[in-house]
């Protein structure tokens, strides 16, 4: 049974301060396995809700089939020219406030953007996070982090440090945790798949979503 477990910092949610039902604007970006049918899927699922959402394509067509695979590609990019690569996708919209968001590399890549631009909206990490620089700040920038229970990519020890550095950041945290799930747990073509998981996500995220103002 897979439960989930949220660690959370107070200041929001449904009902409170700020709370409205509202369009954001989201920049979503993938997983190292590409842009895959399960990223679109999720962009649906959140216009569905209302939002406009981009779906940038950093691998500029590629996808793969293994973790392994798409990290070696990954690495021949370079970190800096796939940041290069996300920040143009995003500078298009960022005037308009954007919800940064992304499944593990993606959710790497979205937290920086997000640091990095005091007009974000909010900071959606599924299965992900990233390095922080030292001198990061913002203004109590609302974010929420979905991970698996445990996940190799994301143990309890950098989780924990993580979580702390992002609230000296200035950052407004919830963490979920999801007991047994697989790493990438929310995409339904890969092994890690659970859908209990998944939907509780989705559930959470989206009133997170609405949270934002």
């Amino acid at each position: 049974m897979t439960s989930e477990r949220a660690w959370v910092r107070p200041g929001y949610g449904p009902g409170g301060p700020g709370w409205h039902h509202g369009l954001m604007n989201i920049m979503l970006f993938h997983s190292t396995y590409g842009l895959r049918p399960a990223v679109r899927e999720a962009a649906d699922r959140l216009r569905a809700a209302g939002h406009e959402v981009w779906t940038p394509d950093l691998f500029e067509g590629r996808t793969f089939d293994t973790v392994e695979e798409g990290m070696e590609f990954k690495e021949a990019i370079g970190k800096e020219e796939l940041l290069k690569r996300a920040v143009l996708a995003a500078a298009p919209y960022s005037d308009r406030g954007l919800v940064y968001a992304g499944f593990s590399l993606g959710a790497s890549v979205a937290q920086t953007l997000a640091l990095g631009d005091d007009k974000a909206r909010g900071l959606l990490l599924l299965h992900g996070t990233s390095d922080i620089a030292p001198n990061a700040h913002v203004d109590e920038l609302p974010v929420q982090l979905h991970v698996a229970e445990p996940d190799p990519f994301e143990t309890d020890d950098w989780l924990s440090a993580w979580y702390l550095q992002m609230g000296r950041a200035g950052a407004d945290v919830e963490v979920y945790r999801y007991a047994g799930a697989g790493h990438l747990y929310t995409d339904p073509g890969l092994p890690d798949y659970d859908a209990e998981a998944a939907e509780a996500t989705w559930r959470v995220a989206l009133g997170f979503l609405d949270t934002l103002d």
